[in-house]
């Protein structure tokens, strides 16, 4: 990619970002180098290792790549057989701790499988734990070997402590002498050229038998070695020299165990640099919340819902925008801070993120095109040094796209033709839009041209764009309309602004009548689309409310499903119980047959008893066993069945009554209790509608009503909104019937408010002889605003 498209679109603001996401110098090395590549399967590679680099960090948190030194310098050493040092020593063992912590965070749970693209880099790494180990045990800090190095070291260093101790014995006797005490400066013990030494006044200095080491700057003070310590401090030079040389042997040690693995340490460093850059990528792709795009080599961009991402994220606006696949040349019209430059600088840099392996900020689906070659020119170029106008140095830069862009190129134009005069510029960028139409290389331009929305709109291929702007409030809300070109809206601006109408009035006369008609045509375009839009935000409402009802339908006729099942399988456990208790029954009986058959030889006679019970355990059977084999009335024609009409639905063996008529493939609902279910017309049975009798009304036979009434009766009864005086006989009419169909509870609905209705109900409830209680709902159940009553049985 050319260096002036990639400052102009600032990728290099999007690398800054990436670098500061990168955790080792190595790792922010590598993103300071990252540039766009052209092969397909190359960005494909990259675009996966980001993706599976979030996956990781957003399934098992972050990880981190500090303590990555550059040690390939000490690797160099180590080949050809250098010693290193302490400090070299701790980078290297930085660099296994780092390769030890990210191996770790790459071991997946037992029960997951799944392989992705970085699980090969992770298996080469090789944390090296006993080299490791062994250098975290010789060395504590860059400037100190451990006493544990080795027992060499250790002995050494007990030994010069403990002449130390005898040199300050013999140092402090001295001092604390009678005899030398007045011949010292200070009562102190001094330290010159390694050797422990006493401040001597200069009128003594004949008088004190040692070795003079250093004066003051007076001169009234000599530094002198007593001869008593001279030997220990011979001893202490020597012994330093011996563990001197210790540490330099267990230096060599350790660098001639490591120079054996260079190899893997040289992988190791390579390959946890790249780990590092390809997290930095996923971490940029979390903060900007990106997605990976689809690549094509089609020339065709679909970005959904892009977010430019050096914009604050609060402020940006989403746009969507297509080139490559109906048209290979837009144009994008409006006034200025309409958000046309942002939209022609969110497709360029997002192209080249894209061909970096970098995520975009769009949402999933987003499609971008592998080009060769990214163009743009964009902003004010006007050069002073080189004597340029604007329009010159736009030429410039025009004239070395049009001579090196190909149908591989994406080429992007600001403002295209402006700087010079109108009618020229617009021909110009009329024609330079054509060769590059006709060459079928991918443009996006911008401009105030009306001459080229009409080219746009007479040219098949090319589409026309505008940012919209809101005249009320006179600012654009950037949002991005491929369609429909975009007008000046200069009149409208100035009147808002307080322009007098007769001074527009004038102006608007003296433009061309066609092209006040063009921008008449555009402004009813945009009054359509407004209305489109808002008639399509209302049908797609429309099709959510119908989902949501479909969908309680369906979660509905679930629960009658689930319930018909429930009374299946009770009503097969209660016969199956009945058919254990009878058999049970039966096996007893036999036993005492039996039993007497042998004490008093009636045996024929209980054999006809057997005979007799076992026929009737046989009638039993038959009569509590659910078929398998469900009966079926073909006869039953649609015309039969009427709403009211009393059935046997067969599969059940239960009785209800019609609901709804049948439809055109003859199933109907029918009200069976507080089940209703959809069934056909062939698994019915039209039988004489049964009678009932209330119990408090058997002796007179006076009671007797219809069931139909009673078997369509509802689990709840609404009370919301009435008064006490409407409320109270509906409802008593309601729990009558609600006894009579045997419904063991029901629901009355009243409402919170003031209290005054549910304390109504509840005084009334007090009066029934057939409620056994009641109470208010629980949660789920509709709280205090319910009471739910259960009769008696």
């Amino acid at each position: 990619m050319n260096a002036k498209a990639i400052n102009t679109l600032e990728y290099n603001k999007i690398i800054e970002r990436l670098v500061q996401c990168a955790g080792s110098p190595l790792g922010k090395e590598r993103c300071s180098k990252l540039l766009p590549m052209n092969q397909l399967h190359e960005i494909q590679q990259a675009q996966k290792e980001t993706s599976d680099a979030l996956k990781r960090i957003l399934q098992k948190g972050s990880v981190s790549f500090s303590g990555l030194k550059d040690i390939r310098g000490s690797i160099k050493r180590l080949e050809i057989g250098s010693t290193l040092g302490m400090g070299e020593l701790l980078q290297i063992s930085s660099v296994l701790d780092v390769t030890l912590r990210i191996k770790a965070f790459s071991r997946t749970d037992s029960d997951e499988n799944e392989m992705d693209s970085l699980d090969e880099r992770f298996t080469l790494l090789e944390p090296l734990s006993p080299i490791n180990n062994e250098i975290k045990r010789c060395i504590v800090t860059e400037e100190e070997m451990s006493d544990d190095a080795s027992s060499t070291l250790k002995h050494i260093r007990r030994t010069i402590k403990n002449t130390n101790e005898k040199v300050r014995e013999q140092l402090n006797s001295i001092v604390s002498s009678q005899t030398t005490k007045s011949m010292l400066r200070e009562n102190i013990i001094t330290m010159r050229n390694g050797r422990y030494c006493l401040p001597v006044k200069q009128e003594y200095k004949g008088q004190f038998q040692g070795m003079v080491h250093d004066q003051s700057s007076t001169g009234s003070t000599f530094f002198i070695e007593p001869m008593a310590v001279v030997k220990l401090n011979n001893e202490l030079r020597e012994l330093a020299v011996q563990e001197q040389d210790e540490i330099e042997r267990i230096l060599s040690s350790l660098s001639a165990s490591i120079a054996v693995e260079t190899e893997k340490l040289s992988d190791n460093l390579s390959i946890l640099s790249e780990l590092d850059f390809i997290f930095a990528k996923a971490y940029l792709s979390k903060q900007l919340k990106a997605t990976e795009p689809e690549f094509n080599t089609k020339g065709y961009v679909n970005i959904k819902k892009g977010r430019h991402p050096l914009i604050d994220a609060k402020q940006v606006v989403p746009i969507d925008i297509h080139l490559g696949d109906e048209y290979n040349l837009l144009i994008v019209t409006g006034p200025n801070t309409g958000g046309k430059t942002v939209s022609l600088k969110t497709v360029g840099l997002f192209t080249l993120m894209g061909q970096a392996g970098l995520h975009i900020p769009a949402f999933d689906g987003s499609s971008l095109a592998v080009f060769e070659e990214v163009f743009a020119d964009i902003g004010d170029e006007q050069s002073i040094e080189q004597s340029l106008s604007t329009f010159s140095s736009h030429m410039t830069n025009t004239i070395h796209i049009i001579k090196n862009a190909t149908p591989n190129s994406l080429v992007l134009f600001d403002e295209l033709g402006a700087g010079t005069d109108p009618t020229e510029g617009a021909a110009l960028a009329m024609s330079i839009l054509s060769y590059l139409h006709e060459q079928d290389i991918r443009t996006m331009a911008t401009t105030h041209y009306s001459e080229l929305k009409i080219f746009a709109l007479s040219t098949e291929g090319v589409e026309n764009a505008c940012c919209e702007f809101s005249v009320e409030t006179l600012r654009p809300t950037y949002r991005l309309l491929i369609g429909i070109p975009g007008k000046s809206n200069a009149f409208a601006i100035s009147s808002k602004l307080g322009l007098p109408d007769y001074i527009i009035d004038d102006a608007k006369s003296r433009i061309d009548s066609e092209e006040q008609s063009f921008e008449d045509v555009i402004s009813d375009l945009e009054a359509s689309r407004v209305t489109i839009e808002k008639e399509r935000e209302e049908i797609e409402k429309l099709k959510q409310e119908s989902a949501a009802l479909k969908k309680q339908l369906e979660q509905k006729q679930d629960k009658l499903d689930q319930a018909k099942e429930r009374i299946l399988r009770e009503a097969n456990e209660e016969a199956r119980d009945i058919l254990a208790e009878a058999k049970e029954y039966a096996d007893e009986t036999i036993k005492n047959y039996n039993k007497w058959t042998k004490e008093s030889g009636l045996g024929r006679a209980m054999e006809q008893e057997r005979s007799k019970l076992r026929e009737k355990l046989n009638s039993t059977e038959s009569k509590l066993a659910l078929k398998n084999k469900t009966k079926t009335n073909k006869t039953n024609k649609p015309k039969d069945f009427h709403l009211g009409d009393a059935v046997h639905v067969l599969s059940l063996n239960l009785k209800g009554t019609v609901s709804s008529l049948p439809n055109a493939k003859g199933d109907l609902f029918v009200q069976m209790g507080i089940l209703r279910s959809q069934v056909n017309i062939t698994d019915l049975e039209l039988i004489d509608e049964p009678v009932i009798t209330t119990p408090s009304l058997k002796k007179t036979g006076s009671g007797k009503i219809k069931m139909t009434k009673s078997m369509n009766i509802s689990a709840s009864i609404n009370l919301i909104g009435k008064t006490v005086a409407e409320a109270l006989p509906e409802l008593d009419k309601y729990l009558d019937d609600a006894y009579l169909a045997h419904l063991p509870q029901c629901t009355v609905i009243h409402g919170r408010g003031t209290g005054i209705l549910k304390n109504a109900v509840h005084q009334h409830l007090k009066k029934l002889k057939y409620v056994a209680s009641y109470r208010l709902g629980t949660f789920g159940e509709g709280d205090q605003g319910v009471t739910i009553v259960e009769f008696k049985k």
